[in-house]
């Protein structure tokens, strides 16, 4: 039905349809696609899928991934205008190289960083199809050898006593000492690694075999014997603390205990038996490992021990063990 307004209006406009008039101006809105948010510094989807593959294939353990993830972001933070990898040349890297010498940076820092570079362009190359490597150019420093620090057997039965004779700090659980000498002895009984000790679980300890189940690099499983000092100071803990299943060390919330807190307890009891050289659970390892060979044990069994992939990995150990039977026989022999 149509009005006389409407009529009129048709005779004036013959494309008005009856539509209302409105009584103000609405501004055309120009469309435009929305504009993405500015890419945060660690969006990287290349690394992201790399640090995947790690995990995932690999099975990597979370501190090497944590640490190929540091390298990565490390590199696009400090290569001046980064845009792509696949922008860099062989120059590029070894620019960088430079820069972290000129940082004064250990040897093995720089050669972790650019394992982590290298692993990731070599999976760029058979995984993503591309062509080129410019790392393969790319010459690094030679590694330092060094040869580990190893405790005397003395100054490791002195710290392993600390836990239960010095005064019970009023910040720690009841069962605080129990606990640690447990940490202690069980480093030195196994020679396992920070992060595998910080993993093991109540079910994983084995008292009628003496032994414990690891998961180490590349979560591969290993059984360890277990002395009996240190299985005696885990049974203390353990009734002590009433654990019963779950993770084996709990922290004072009795939650599971970090890997940092691990290298804390082994670093309070250095202090206190005022060694002159810096304790850490690695050196426990060390020292594990150089006294099993100066007694006796042969190369292929303590690399077992250790979960070492490759044999000359274990072989340094002969080197400090070759060293002390030396500082023996200069000792010991009459014409030395």
């Amino acid at each position: 039905m149509t009005t006389p307004e409407v009529e009129r209006r048709k005779e004036q406009n013959p494309a008005y349809e009856g539509r209302p008039t409105l009584l103000f101006s609405v501004p055309e809105v120009k469309r435009t696609q929305a504009a993405k948010p500015p890419a945060k510094p660690g969006d990287d989807p290349l690394a992201a899928s790399f640090i995947e593959f790690m995990e995932v294939e690999r099975r990597s353990s979370p501190r090497t991934l944590d640490l190929y993830d540091h390298a990565l972001s490390e590199f696009r933070q400090r290569h001046a205008g980064f845009t792509n990898w696949q922008a860099l040349t062989a120059d590029d890297f070894r620019k960088y190289l430079f820069e972290m010498m000129k940082r004064d940076l250990e040897r093995a820092t720089i050669r972790l960083h650019f394992a982590a570079l290298r692993s990731f362009f070599k999976w760029l190359t058979r995984r993503q199809g591309w062509t080129l490597n410019p790392l393969l150019d790319v010459q690094l420093p030679k590694q330092e050898k060094k040869l580990p620090v190893v405790l005397t057997l003395t100054q490791v039965v002195d710290m392993l006593g600390l836990p239960l004779s010095l005064p019970k700090s009023p910040r720690s659980p009841e069962w605080g000492p129990e606990r640690d000498a447990a940490i202690l002895e069980l480093f030195y009984s196994t020679g396992m690694r920070l992060a595998e000790l910080a993993s093991i679980n109540v079910e994983d300890v084995d008292a009628y075999s003496d032994t414990v189940r690891v998961i180490g690099k590349g979560r591969k499983e290993r059984l360890l014997p277990v002395g009996e000092p240190a299985m005696r100071a885990i049974q203390c803990y353990r009734q002590k603390a009433g654990v019963h299943h779950g993770p084996l060390f709990l922290s004072k919330l009795r939650k599971r205990i970090t890997g940092q807190a691990l290298a804390d307890v082994v670093d309070k009891y250095w202090k206190a038996s005022g060694m002159p050289v810096h304790v850490t659970p690695h050196k426990l390892r060390h020292s594990f490992a150089t006294h099993l060979l100066n007694n006796g044990a042969d190369l292929r069994s303590v690399q077992e021990l250790l979960g070492h992939a490759s044999l000359s990995t274990t072989q340094i150990y002969t080197h400090v063990s070759t060293q002390r039977m030396k500082e023996v026989y200069q000792a010991a022999h009459p014409r030395a």
